[in-house]
């Protein structure tokens, strides 16, 4: 099997196959991003390349495979006849296969439409990760995000409409101090309106080699505290009005708020508020990452 370039898959993943489909990200310009940044550059590997992979996987570990992840960063934005054809292929050789899983970023989804997730939902395609980060188009515009929020509502309607699993992905403190109310409070109507069947939290923590780290030291983006990134998210969860499963699962998070909308949002809330009472020195600092 072959890898080029970094190679990222979520936390909920761990277990999956990983067979690489695309290399580097098409949009590579958020400001938050470190992982493509000095390359390689977005391209799609030629399906009978990516065949092959899944070919000698097979070989190498037999029929039982359950998951897959198929990197890179964005690999919904390939043909959709490319990523049906390897989604085929995955089912026909694994025939105990549950999932299969990429990345995708809104504008991506947003220009295959409801017709080609249909496709990719006929052809296997079981799950996709979205980077929503904010619903705050402010906030989006400034760290280059390349989407809107209303895009981004219409881009997750369509992936639920076709019957394909949604993980979108939230960002504490991605609006800093100056946008936190507004970022929590247009992040849960965002949200709101797509109703994911996850809503999976990370907060913002500084990375090497990226434009927001600069705007930082400048004082241009100042970071949450610990106790402002837990209010941020009491805040989101406060608003939400979804059924979702709301998951807590990386380590950027100051504490694990994991649960079953609506259910158990007032126990969310309720970890948070305890959280809340700690000092905020029994936290881990703020400090600048590296992966």
């Amino acid at each position: 099997m072959h890898y080029e370039g970094p190679i990222y898959r979520p936390p909920s993943e761990a277990d999956s196959l990983l067979i690489q489909a695309t290399v580097g990200c098409p949009h590579n310009k958020c400001t938050f991003c470190m992982v493509y940044k000095k390359g390689p550059p977005y391209k799609v590997r030629p399906v009978s390349d990516i065949k092959a992979d899944l070919e000698e996987a097979r070989r190498d570990y037999g029929g039982g495979i359950r998951s897959i992840f198929f990197p890179a960063g964005n690999t919904i934005a390939m043909p959709t006849e490319d990523l049906a054809a390897i989604c085929i292929h995955a089912h026909a050789l694994f025939p105990h296969l549950e999932r299969i899983t990429v990345y995708g970023s809104s504008q991506y989804i947003h220009r295959k439409g409801l017709s080609d997730l249909i496709k990719l939902k006929q052809a296997g395609l079981t799950r996709i990760h979205v980077g929503l980060e904010s619903g705050d188009d402010v906030v989006l515009r400034r760290i280059k995000k390349g989407t809107t929020a209303q895009e981004q509502i219409e881009a997750g309607q369509w992936v639920m409409a076709a019957g394909i699993e949604l993980s979108e992905y939230v960002m504490i403190g991605i609006g800093g101090r100056e946008r936190s109310r507004e970022h929590a409070l247009l992040t849960a109507k965002a949200l709101n309106a797509i109703n994911p069947d996850f809503i999976r939290i990370r907060t913002f923590l500084p990375k090497i080699n990226t434009l927001l780290l600069h705007q930082i030291r400048s004082g241009r983006f100042q970071v949450l505290s610990p106790h402002e990134a837990l209010r941020e998210s009491a805040e989101i969860i406060r608003n939400l009005d979804v059924t979702s499963q709301v998951v807590s699962d990386h380590y950027t998070n100051y504490v694990d708020v994991h649960g079953k909308m609506p259910q158990d949002q007032h126990r969310m809330l309720r970890t948070i508020e305890s959280a809340l009472q700690m000092g905020e020195e029994m936290f881990r600092p703020v400090y600048v990452g590296t992966q």
